[in-house]
């Protein structure tokens, strides 16, 4: 029953109530902060949940007063009213019960790859890179280039970038996994439509306090830095590539003329893959993804296909299909995607949510 399934977060709101009026909380601000921001995540669940009870007691003494003669039609039409009310109260409470993700209020890594296809793929990645930088235009965020691995006939082998901005990590958490396009290249002559596939990886900014890094973990070379940038890029050793030994992840970065800046923003991405395996190894081990995760940041996984002849775009993971390619790529107003995508895994979780 949902009413005893609340009761223990109303038991634990009063507990921390009254342990935040504690000396010894007082006096530990660490603590006290803690229990400050559980306190204050509880409390929407905690309102609905005293209401729900309210309409609860309340449709119980409305049905004993139906035989009052003199009551009985009052009470009829409040019941009535409640009736109708408690529905609306226990969708607002299910939504309500599905765990926060920690990670909502970070700030974004997506990283874009070239698999199969060659150039064209590496293409792609440069015109999904646009459109992911519009967005976040439309958002109103800011975007910081990491990283960029141009290939030889336009595009990037792999791009990285960091948008910063309100819930930008929230937004953009479901886009990770395999994106196919299909098309016809520039560089076919028989008008062949052609399809290639990228990853796209999303990864949460993180500190040191959710990720620590033992400096005898990691190997640092410099070297010159290749590629297009000036004489100033290339006749300095300012390239940097980290190895985390461990793991052997590797990630390089030579985008900037400053070594300290490259091996930064290196260190960032490093930061990010590392919390990134973290977290998956943490799910694998108990056997199940965090529940607004479901099917999600797989790279194998295919969730879309960008069908430039039909302007036809596929979300195949909740069945969408739009016949406007051509707009969302060019206007970066992904929210036509992004939306669907969060209702239904909202609605997956709450279901996973409830069975327990």
């Amino acid at each position: 029953m949902l009413k005893e399934k609340l009761q223990p977060f109303i038991d634990r709101f009063e507990e921390i109530t009254a342990l935040l009026t504690a000396p010894e909380i007082l006096n530990d601000i660490k603590k006290m902060t803690q229990l400050s921001k559980e306190q204050s995540d509880l409390l929407p669940l905690v309102e609905a949940s005293k209401e729900y009870f309210q309409v609860l007691e309340n449709i119980q003494e409305n049905k004993e007063m139906l035989g009052d003669p003199e009551l009985g039609d009052l009470a009829k039409e409040e019941l009535k009213e409640l009736e109708e009310k408690k529905p609306h109260l226990e969708e607002k409470i299910k939504t309500l019960l599905i765990p926060s993700d920690p990670n909502d209020d970070k700030n974004v890594f997506i990283e874009l790859r070239a698999e199969t296809g060659g150039d064209e793929a590496a293409i792609f990645v440069g015109n999904l890179l646009q459109t992911y930088m519009r967005y976040a235009e439309l958002k109103g965020w800011k975007t910081e280039i990491i990283s960029l691995s141009e290939s030889d006939f336009g595009g990037y082998k792999e791009a990285i970038i960091l948008i910063k901005g309100n819930k930008a990590y929230s937004r953009l958490k479901y886009e990770g996994g395999t994106h196919r396009v299909q098309r016809v290249p520039v560089t076919e002559s028989q008008g062949r439509v052609h399809t290639s596939a990228i990853t796209v990886a999303i990864m949460p900014e993180v500190d040191d306090i959710d990720i620590q890094i033992n400096p005898n973990d990691i190997k640092i070379d410099v070297m010159r830095a290749s590629g297009n940038g000036g004489q100033s890029v290339n006749t300095t050793d300012s390239a940097v590539r980290i190895t985390h030994i461990p793991t052997g992840i590797v990630v390089t970065n030579q985008d900037e003329k400053s070594q300290h800046k490259n091996r930064e923003k290196a260190m960032k991405v490093l930061k990010a893959r590392l919390y990134d395996l973290e977290q998956a190894q943490k799910n694998a081990s108990e056997k199940e993804s965090r529940s607004a995760q479901v099917g999600t940041g797989d790279r194998s996984g295919r969730i879309r296909t960008y069908n430039y002849p039909q302007n036809r775009i596929t979300d195949h993971r909740i069945g969408l299909t739009l016949y406007k390619l051509d707009e969302i790529m060019q206007s970066g107003n992904l929210d036509q995607l992004i939306e669907p995508a969060h209702t239904y895994f909202q609605a997956e979780a709450l279901k996973k949510e409830m069975e327990f």
